[in-house]
């Protein structure tokens, strides 16, 4: 296996696991308030929406673009993407913004769930559908994101799409046993990891990309795919230099994340 092809393999499951965490956490919260079968009914319409979605998305680009023109184009996106993740992720680690906890996240959508009233249709529970459906959906468009840029770019969709569906394999799994939030897992960690990965891909395609402005041709790296290790350890130094500095600017009282102000109010 090919730097290319471990990091496309590793950078999708890690994404997508995280996003897939969340989206389970949304279904379990339906599922345990408003019933199971409204709650799988939303998640797999949205996966069966995900899947037209991917397919689309995916020849479009892959039809319409030139190689160069797609590495510009999607590098910049996912650079984008990236530098978002990676943001929260600093300010998390420095202690300018709360921690995600998903066991308060699932705790506020149950909340949600037995405050709301009772609408059946179709022999559904309206709101355990249409919560559990747009759960899935918005989280998995950000996985679909990440496979169609992944896949393209690296020239593999399929190991990009295999590697996701293994994620959410496992998530769903681990999920039935449990029939719980996955609250273990080390969920802002991995989504600092995640940020890193996409930051270091975004900028690798994206620099690759500037051929279709002088030629058409895609610029080449020095040292090929080992230039993403380069790429990778920059951004993870310059990401802890800037929680280093943030940490020493922050105010030193020690403040309440949000989930706890939101749990005392």
């Amino acid at each position: 296996m090919g730097q290319a092809t471990g990091g496309l393999v590793a950078g999708t499951f890690v994404a997508s696991f995280v996003e897939f965490v969340e989206a389970l956490t949304i279904v379990l919260a339906m599922a345990l308030t408003r019933g199971w079968r409204s709650a799988l009914a939303g998640a797999g319409c949205a996966a069966l929406a995900l899947v037209g979605f991917t397919a689309v998305l995916g020849y479009a680009l892959a039809t319409w673009l030139p190689r160069s023109v797609l590495q510009l184009v999607v590098g910049a996106l996912l650079l984008v993407f990236g530098l978002q993740w990676l943001r929260k992720a600093i300010l998390r680690s420095s202690g300018r913004k709360a921690l995600h906890d998903e066991e308060f996240a699932f705790a506020r959508r149950r909340a949600a769930g037995e405050r709301a009233e009772a609408r059946a249709r179709l022999g559904l529970d309206w709101f355990g559908f249409v919560v559990s459906f747009k759960g899935v959906f918005l989280e998995g468009a950000e996985v679909v994101f990440i496979v169609v840029t992944f896949g393209l770019n690296a020239g593999n969709v399929r190991v990009a799409a295999v590697s996701a569906a293994a994620a959410g394999i496992v998530v769903a799994i681990l999920g039935a046993i449990a029939a719980r939030p996955l609250s273990a897992v080390p969920e802002n960690t991995l989504k600092y990891g995640v940020g890193l990965l996409l930051a270091a891909y975004g900028t690798f395609w994206s620099v690759a990309g500037l051929g279709a402005l002088h030629g058409g041709t895609s610029l080449a790296w020095p040292g090929g795919d080992w230039a993403l290790l380069v790429i990778f350890v920059g951004w993870l130094s310059l990401s802890r230099l800037l929680i280093g500095v943030l940490r020493r600017t922050s105010d030193p009282t020690p403040r309440q994340s949000t989930n706890e102000r939101e749990r005392v109010a």
